[in-house]
Parts: structure tokens; C-alpha cells; sequence
């Protein structure tokens, strides 16, 4: 295989590599592309009251099941006095407090709250039921005008959706017939209760959907319920008061199916009430939380599993894939000269310390000074090791200077000349000097002065929000940008300046063209 081909496989695999890990994690794990995202976090608080009985107390509270429309980040539970365990049956939740001898008789109260994210899109569906319906259980006065009643309806409805929706509507309407008031009468009014019949009658299998409409800063609200039948493939959710299809959109899933939400042994006149209130979270926070409640590996091998400070560090030295991409275009594509390839970077990395306005008047003072004292040097006769040892620690002394006259002259910005890389600045200043003395003021010129245009550029992408969201978020699309610059080191035509040098020549191919 080709050195060209190879690199394009290569190149290829990096960036696929990176930009579906970066696509997983937005996708899959929350995480935002672009910062400033905020997402809505419910705080949702559940409190049971019941007057205790003097018998021994066990409570069961239904939780919020994975067949739901909320990620639920954060749990807590209240269960003081009581022993309390979770248990999971037949896929779904429960929250269990028991007391063998309760000490008083006074009102108990348990509570259960969490942080959850509401979001229909997440909606996923329960597996299809199995079998058919069971047969309704019925009153023999109330099979005639159950079947009067599903007769008519099955009459004008096409669908099990249509059925569904025409039996709600019948039943809530203002006028009734004879027979729907009697079938209502006989069951307490309970609309669910004779839906249910009609639905059997039809063999339409259906459960309830128990949740909570979310509505900021409400208090002791009631869960509310919703009917849901299976047609066609698929579950489809009805208000049982106004027949409306759908899932409303400020609505969360509770429980779906099951027989009821709260049970309570030992106790009379018990009831749940919920309390919530939204707060704006930042999305990458909400996805953090998210993950690392459920140990994601993704997220637990990764930068977010250091300590602050070390991603801190992180946080900085992942902008510098987005420098070498800057000095591989300028240098190969544009053509554009700079003194060694990793300086123009290092010292776009000492102006995202210093600020822009106030690292580049001081960076060109101390290299120039610098320059000069390197002058004086070399009619010393010093060896290169020597040379540079004394450079850098005339760079320090000048760093130094700078520092204590800036911070006397109360100008504080001036001060951040101490973010320079000492190291770098001697070099710089002893490659610079020997430049001068073989190729003369003009190469020293052109190479510092694309040296720093080049820094100047990679620190405007270096320090744009969207670059440093996104490296140190999606630190795998730094093995894009190594694609990248491959397919860019892999060129060897003609530069943008190198076209600008020969336009005259062009111009003349242009004019025999013409004759």
C-alpha cells in the first residue's frame, strides 16, 4: 500500500474515531456542543401522611420506573425511626419503610424527593402485553347497558384509538344517555372503572399511567392519571377526563401499570402529595450528575475523573492541538516563515495568561532587549551551552525588572510578563541572534514577526468559548484535528506566498496568451 493511501486510512479512522465519540457522548450521554447550554432540573418531594393504627406500620411507596419520560440525577429518602429498603419486582421500583411498634399515635409523615429531567424524547415503551384481556367483571344488572353502550360505540368508531377516545368523550359528556348514567351510578362515577369494562368488552388491552403535571413552585399537588391502551404496535396515552390523545407535555411518568402507588399497613387515612420546583442547571453539569450516578465508563476513565486542579491543567494544555493546526496551515499552506514550529504556540499559551494587549508590547521588549545584551555576548567568545545559560538568566533578571517597575509604576497588567516561559524566551532570543549574524536583520524580522502572527491567530482560536468547551468536553476530537494535520503535512505544492511571490510571471504567461 502507498505511503499516501496509508495516510488517508489513517487519517480516516482518527477522525471517525473522534467525531463518533464526540457524537456518543452529546447523543447518548447529555453532553452539550455548544456552552451555555442549560437544561430544566425538577426537584420533586413526595410526602406521605397517615395516622398510625398501633399495628406494626409497613409503607410502600411506588418509584419512578425506567418505562418514563424523566432522568432521574438524585434520590433521597426521609426514614427516620423506620427501617427502610428499596426492592425492585418485575422490573418495576418500590420504596419500603416498616415499624414494628410505632412510639405514638400522633400523624406520621415519610418523605421521598428527587432531582429529575424532564424530557418526552426519552420516552421509551414497555414490552407488548401477552394474551388477551381478562373479561371485565361486571354486575348483572349492568351487562345490558354495557353492551347497549358498546354496540353504539363500536358502531361509529374505526379504530381501537377511536373506540378508546369515543368511550372517554361518551362518558364525560354533559348530556348522557340512560345507560351510560346507570353504568356511572353503578361504579361511583368512576370513569376509568367503566372504561375499562367497554375496553375488555373490546378486547383492547390498557393500563393506567400515574404521574405528576409539573408546574414551578406548586404545592401539595395530587398524582393525576392517564389511560393507556395497545393498538397497532404501540402504546397510546389518553386524558381520561377529555379524551385528549397524547402524552401531555408537562406531564412525568410515575408509574405505568401496577396496582396502586401508595400502600400502607398499620395506618388510616393515608395520601401522597407532591411539591416541585424547577431550577436551570447547566447541561454539562446535568450530564455529569447523570453519568457518574450510574458509573459510566466513558465518563469514570476519563478527564472529569481527576482531581479539579489536574483539569485545570487539562483544561489548558487541550488547546494546544488547535495551535499546531494553526502553525501546519500558516507554515505549509500559506507559507508564512516563523521561528521553529512549537514558540509561535508556547507563546500563544503565555498570552492566554498575560491577555493578548498586554503579553505582546511586553514580549517584544524583552526578546529585544534580549537581542541585545546576546549582542554584547558574543564578543565574549562564549561556547552555545555557556551562551544560553547566561541568556536565560539575563531573561529572568529583565522578567524581573519588568515586574517590580510595572508594579511600581501601578500599571498591573505589566506584571503578567512573569507567564512567559523563561526557557523559551532565552532560546528564542540566542536562535534569533544567530539568525542575525548569518542571514541579516531582515530573515530576524520576517521569522519573529511571523513567529508572532501566528501566536497572535492560534490565540483568537485558542481562546474562542466554542474551541475550549468543546477540547476540553470532547477531548476525542483532538484525534480529528491529527487528521487533519496529516492531510495538511502530506502537501508539498505551491504555498499562498510563494503564488504572490511569481504573480508577475504570471501576468506575463497571461499577456503571450493573449498575442
Amino acid at each position: 500500500m502507498k505511503a499516501r493511501i496509508q495516510l488517508y486510512v489513517v487519517a480516516t479512522l482518527l477522525a471517525v474515531i473522534g467525531i463518533s465519540g464526540a457524537l456518543y457522548k452529546n447523543i447518548s450521554l447529555g453532553f452539550p456542543l455548544w456552552p451555555g447550554e442549560s437544561r430544566n432540573v425538577w426537584t420533586l418531594q413526595s410526602k406521605i401522611n397517615f395516622m398510625p393504627t398501633g399495628d406494626p406500620i409497613e409503607v410502600t411507596l411506588a418509584l419512578p420506573e425506567q418505562h418514563g419520560n424523566g432522568i432521574i440525577i438524585d434520590e433521597n429518602f426521609s426514614s427516620s425511626g423506620f427501617g427502610f429498603v428499596i426492592n425492585e419486582e418485575q422490573g418495576r421500583r418500590y420504596a419500603r419503610w416498616s415499624r414494628r411498634d410505632p412510639n405514638n399515635k400522633a400523624e406520621i409523615t415519610l418523605h421521598y424527593k428527587m432531582q429529575v429531567v424532564h424530557d418526552n424524547k426519552i420516552l421509551s415503551e414497555p414490552p407488548a402485553p401477552e394474551g388477551s384481556p381478562a373479561k371485565p367483571r361486571t354486575y348483572p344488572s349492568e351487562r345490558e347497558s354495557l353492551r347497549a353502550v358498546y354496540d353504539h360505540l363500536s358502531e361509529m368508531s374505526g379504530t381501537d384509538a377511536s373506540f378508546t377516545q369515543l368511550v372517554l368523550s361518551t362518558l364525560n359528556a354533559r348530556e348522557k344517555s340512560q345507560d351510560v348514567s346507570f353504568l356511572l351510578s353503578l361504579n361511583n362515577d368512576d370513569t376509568l372503572a367503566v372504561t375499562a369494562k367497554l375496553l375488555a368488552y373490546r378486547g383492547i388491552h390498557f393500563q393506567i399511567v400515574k404521574g405528576v403535571y409539573l408546574q414551578d413552585g406548586r404545592r401539595r399537588a395530587n398524582y393525576a392519571q392517564l389511560l393507556e391502551i395497545y393498538s397497532l404496535g404501540q402504546w397510546i396515552q389518553f386524558n381520561p377526563e377529555t379524551g385528549e390523545r397524547g402524552l401531555p407535555d408537562n406531564f412525568l411518568i410515575w408509574q405505568r401499570g401496577g396496582i396502586s402507588m401508595l400502600d400502607v399497613i398499620g395506618g388510616a387515612n393515608s395520601n401522597v402529595e407532591f411539591s416541585m420546583v424547577v431550577n436551570t442547571v447547566p447541561a454539562r453539569t446535568v450530564a455529569m450528575m447523570q453519568d457518574l450516578s450510574s458509573q459510566a465508563t466513558l465518563i469514570d476513565m476519563s478527564i472529569y475523573s481527576l482531581p479539579v486542579e489536574q483539569q485545570g491543567v487539562f483544561k489548558t494544555l487541550l488547546l494546544i492541538p488547535i495551535g499546531a493546526l494553526v502553525v501546519v496551515f500558516l507554515r505549509v499552506i500559506v507559507g508564512l516563515p516563523t521561528s521553529g514550529t512549537f514558540m509561535p504556540i508556547l507563546i500563544a499559551l503565555a498570552f492566554i495568561e498575560t491577555g493578548l494587549f498586554a503579553g505582546l508590547p511586553m514580549f517584544v521588549l524583552v526578546v529585544g532587549v534580549g537581542l541585545w545584551i546576546r549582542y554584547y555576548l558574543s564578543h565574549l567568545n562564549l561556547l552555545l551551552v555557556a551562551r544560553v545559560s547566561a541568556v536565560i538568566i539575563v531573561v529572568l533578571g529583565l522578567m524581573a525588572f519588568f515586574s517590580i517597575a510595572s508594579y511600581k509604576l501601578g500599571i498591573d497588567s505589566a506584571m503578567s510578563v512573569t507567564f512567559f516561559p523563561t526557557i523559551i524566551l532565552a532560546w528564542t532570543i540566542e536562535r534569533m541572534s544567530t539568525l542575525w549574524e548569518e542571514e541579516g536583520a531582515r530573515d530576524v524580522i520576517k521569522q519573529g514577526g511571523g513567529s508572532l502572527v501566528v501566536a497572535v491567530i492560534a490565540y483568537g482560536l485558542m481562546t474562542n468559548s466554542i474551541a475550549k468547551h468543546l477540547t476540553f468536553n470532547f477531548p476525542e476530537l483532538t484525534l480529528a484535528l491529527l487528521a487533519l494535520i496529516l492531510i495538511i503535512g502530506q502537501y508539498s505544492g505551491y504555498r499562498l506566498s510563494e503564488l504572490y511571490r511569481f504573480r508577475h510571471m504570471v501576468a506575463v504567461q497571461h499577456k503571450q496568451r493573449g498575442q
